[in-house]
């Protein structure tokens, strides 16, 4: 019948094993036998110490590789979730753009949701350095924070201009920020921009894309 205490987890057979040889070879000397009889068994055991060291070191370098992956992929998947938001918010793009991207492509059905009618209100908070938080609410209903029925949220537009300088009257001047669904958000500037006026325009859009009236532009200075 087959040695029933031989260790079936590596760890316990590497020592079982090292622990066996030296036993073993102790048992044929004492005993006058032919030690040349063991030469298989102690060939054997150099293979094993060989190549179980290895395995251990490859099982720890797969670990830490299986570590790394897990880590980048966590970091790329945030890195692609404000992408694909500012592509489903920005307004020039197609469902054609969103299945080519690989985006989800909104089914939006029925009858397009009628254009709001109201406009935002903007309140902007800028005393914190290079960083704007702007407050959205709705000209119809100032002292709640809920967006007009229907629509998706409030597409914001932002333009730099020096400190003084009226804002742009031409809308083209004007660069896309992002499509804001709750009641504020956060507008960061590099340091160079620092010190100058950061003028806004914000809109609703509904919930089919159709954009309401411009707000009255506001401007803040961007503390540098």
């Amino acid at each position: 019948m087959p040695e029933q205490r031989i260790p079936r987890a590596d760890g316990d057979f590497a020592a079982y094993a090292n622990h066996y040889y030296a036993a073993v070879e102790k048992f044929w000397s004492v005993q006058g036998l032919d030690e040349s009889d063991l030469k298989p068994l102690k060939e054997a055991l150099s293979a094993w110490n060989a190549a179980y060291p290895k395995h251990v070191a490859a099982q720890n370098a797969a670990e830490a590789a299986r570590q790394s992956k897990d880590a980048a992929k966590r970091e790329l998947e945030r890195q692609i979730r404000p992408v694909s938001a500012f592509v489903q918010s920005y307004p020039k793009t197609t469902d054609a753009d969103r299945a080519t991207i690989g985006i989800s492509v909104r089914d939006t059905g029925g009858p397009p949701t009628p254009a709001p009618t109201s406009r935002p209100l903007v309140l902007i908070d800028s005393g914190n350095r290079l960083t704007h938080r702007l407050r959205l609410v709705d000209e119809s209903t100032p002292t709640r924070s809920a967006r007009p029925r229907g629509t998706l949220g409030a597409e914001v537009y932002v333009a730099l201009v020096p400190p003084r300088e009226t804002p742009p009257a031409d809308f083209a001047a004007y660069k896309f920020v992002r499509t804001v669904t709750r009641g504020g958000a956060e507008v960061s500037f590099p340091s160079e921009q620092g010190g100058l006026s950061a003028a806004y325009l914000v809109r609703w859009v509904s919930a089919t894309g159709e954009p309401g009236p411009w707000s009255e532009t506001v401007t803040a200075t961007v503390a540098a």
